[in-house]
């Protein structure tokens, strides 16, 4: 499978769980997709950034989505 059409799948997932971060000024970034291990880097914005919860919306919310929605995707970590 071709690494851009990943990147394009994995943001479209994001584009649907942007709303619900954005309803309390946090944000979510996509900076890469590692083929090789399977792992989907992201980097969390805004009160996301900062928000002692940050993680359990990373694992429980993001994550959830994107292991559904891209198959190729093994882990989602977040990076600064």
């Amino acid at each position: 499978m071709d690494t851009k059409d990943i990147e394009k799948r994995i943001n479209k997932v994001l584009e649907e769980v942007r709303p619900h971060l954005q309803e309390d000024e946090g944000d979510v970034e996509f900076v890469r997709f590692e083929e090789l291990t399977g792992v989907c880097e992201l980097r969390l914005l805004g009160a996301c950034a900062t928000c002692p919860l940050a993680i359990m919306t990373l694992r429980a919310g993001i994550e959830r989505f994107l292991l559904k929605g891209v198959k190729e995707i093994k882990r989602v970590e977040a990076v600064k």
